[in-house]
């Protein structure tokens, strides 16, 4: 039975594993062909002057769904392994690894939602004129208020609780345990909210970054396994966010020189 355990966990990391290569091999792949072609993404040239059709914005969509996979699924690992083992341990005389993978469809289908709601927001600044050919917004005032805004969020309570729901598996598990398809995905989904409610103005700083700049993807994807996995990580996401308000007030100085 322990062998057959450890099978399974060795299963699930390696599917966890194919998951966020292939999607950042998508990211890399994408990213080649914007530098060799000269455009943003594949069917978006010149984005500051030319309007997006419909398969340009279903592009743009697939684009940040495939980014939150790379960015998140990583962080969400333990959680994952975690519902596998309690799983495990309820039902042993049915172990199955398809509920693991209802688990983590309800966490991405919460970031997919994020994804949409991303995609609708860079398609706004676009139309307002407010969008680079990187993909940034090219309003200092805009930039500095949204580095403002996540450097206060990162030290607000609803930060802490949200991140405390990320950082203990064993507890969020004991506490949201529900039987079934539905309810297993519902435990996905209430993880994933309690992700997107921790991480979810992080993602937005691609748009002062560059949403294709694959560095700040990676570095504020290291951020929150920091913040998540870490020791401590508390003091993670209060240092990163001191760190953000300071640049975003400098941003804004920068405005009204």
């Amino acid at each position: 039975m322990l062998t057959i355990f450890r099978r399974e966990r060795v299963i699930v990391s390696a599917c966890l594993v194919a998951l966020v290569l292939l999607a950042w091999l998508y990211l890399l792949h994408m990213n080649a062909t914007m530098v060799m072609s000269g455009m943003n993404m594949p069917g978006m040239s010149m984005v500051n002057t030319q309007p997006w059709d419909a398969t340009a914005v279903l592009l743009l969509f697939v684009m940040w769904t495939v980014m939150m996979v790379a960015m998140m699924a990583p962080s969400a690992a333990p959680m994952i392994l975690t519902f596998l083992t309690v799983n495990q341990n309820r039902s042993a005389a049915q172990r199955r690894l398809m509920p693991t993978g209802i688990f983590l469809l309800g966490y991405l289908t919460v970031w997919t939602a994020y994804s949409a709601v991303a995609t609708l927001a860079e398609w706004g600044l676009h139309r307002a004129a407010l969008l680079s050919t990187t993909m940034s917004a090219t309003s200092a005032a805009l930039n500095g208020a949204l580095l403002i805004l996540a450097g206060l969020f990162q030290l607000t309570p609803i930060k802490r609780a949200c991140l405390q729901g990320c950082r203990s598996p064993l507890s969020f598990l004991m506490s949201e345990w529900r039987e079934g398809a539905a309810g297993v995905f519902i435990m996905g989904l209430r993880h994933g909210a309690y992700c997107v409610g921790c991480c979810w103005i992080l993602m937005a700083l691609l748009f002062v970054t560059g949403v294709m700049n694959l560095f700040w993807v990676a570095a504020l994807a290291l951020l929150v396994m920091a913040e998540k996995i870490l020791p401590k990580g508390e003091i993670f996401a209060s240092i990163a966010g001191i760190g953000l308000l300071v640049a975003g007030i400098v941003r804004i100085a920068e405005v009204w020189r």
